[in-house]
């Protein structure tokens, strides 16, 4: 029963999306920023299941967008999928090596070790005019999509459903990882770290496999909107976008796969009714949002949603 509520829940969600895309075409670019922006909240769940929280995970975004991006250069004509794996790899490969030694620190050490390398990466992409661009960005043509040259329409179109298919496999991914031994490690790790080493686990293993994972889907998410913008900039890796990505996980919830994705489409709700008619004190708005999710809903929306479920449960055992 469970199972078959999610999965309806799921496509009654995908149906509305596709539905309002079609009749509102210029909301595909708020609907793929709203995907993006959850498969980077999506990574940092999986280091929240760990108790970790990343101030500079949007590097991997970065990594990743400019990844696709020379990709698109160096090879014209190239496919976006191509492209998009290009830049994932990119950014799975910068996040082993930092994985390697960030794995060694815990709790504050550990976010702002991540936030000190992410504004390295930072500052090499705002100085690296010749290659990046600078401040200005790295524009690209439109690459093609499963082999055809599309208009700017047909492009964000099959880029939206890219998007909507690939946050819809990662999630079951994640959610997945989640149940699984090496998910109730990470959880472990948050709980009890010592136990784990006198069981003969290796914390250290199990949260740099959460690191690259993490460091793969935030990849995905950057790699997605570069290619859909057709323009990479060093903003997408600078630490506001990071706090912007942790704001959205704490939001939605770590406690399942869809919290990141409910986190993000409130985020972009915000900033979309903020910036039409709260012009000037649309971040009051996201931080009152904040404020309250933390009172009242410290687990999350997805937290929060499950709970009254289990309360909901509780009563009609009772009766």
């Amino acid at each position: 029963m469970r199972h078959s509520a999610f999965i309806l829940g799921i496509g009654c969600a995908t149906a509305i999306i596709l539905a309002m895309t079609w009749i509102w075409p210029w909301t595909r670019m708020p609907v793929i920023t709203f995907l993006g922006y959850g498969l980077a909240a999506l990574g940092l769940s999986v280091l929240m299941r760990a108790g970790q929280v990343s101030f500079g995970h949007a590097m991997y975004a970065l990594i990743a967008g400019y990844g696709a991006a020379f990709t698109v250069k160096a090879f014209p004509g190239t496919d976006a999928l191509f492209a998009l794996a290009a830049g994932v790899l990119s950014a799975v490969i910068i996040g082993a090596v930092v994985a390697s030694f960030v794995s060694r620190y815990r709790g504050i050490f550990f976010g702002m070790l991540n936030l000190g390398i992410s504004m390295v990466f930072y500052s090499l992409a705002a100085k690296l005019y010749t290659w990046t661009g600078g401040t200005d960005g790295l524009r690209i043509d439109r690459p093609r999509l499963f082999g055809m040259a599309l208009d700017r329409g047909e492009f964000e179109w099959g880029m939206m459903l890219l998007a909507l298919v690939l946050a819809i496999v990662l999630g079951w991914v994640v959610q997945r990882y989640f149940r699984s031994s090496a998910g109730q490690i990470a959880v472990a790790i948050r709980t009890n770290e010592t136990r784990l080493e006198y069981i003969g686990l290796s914390a250290r293993a199990a949260l740099i496999e959460a690191y690259v994972l993490s460091s793969a889907l935030v990849g995905v998410g950057g790699a997605l909107l570069a290619l859909t913008q057709g323009l990479m900039t060093p903003e997408g890796g600078y630490w506001l976008r990071s706090g912007e990505y942790v704001f959205i996980a704490i939001l939605g919830g770590a406690g399942h796969a869809i919290g990141a994705f409910l986190g993000a489409a409130v985020f972009e709700l915000i900033l979309l009714v903020g910036s039409a008619y709260f012009t000037n004190i649309w971040q009051i708005v996201l931080g009152v949002t904040l404020l309250i999710v933390i009172f009242f809903a410290p687990s999350g929306l997805v937290g929060r949603f499950q709970q009254f479920r289990l309360g909901k449960m509780t009563e009609g055992g009772k009766s």
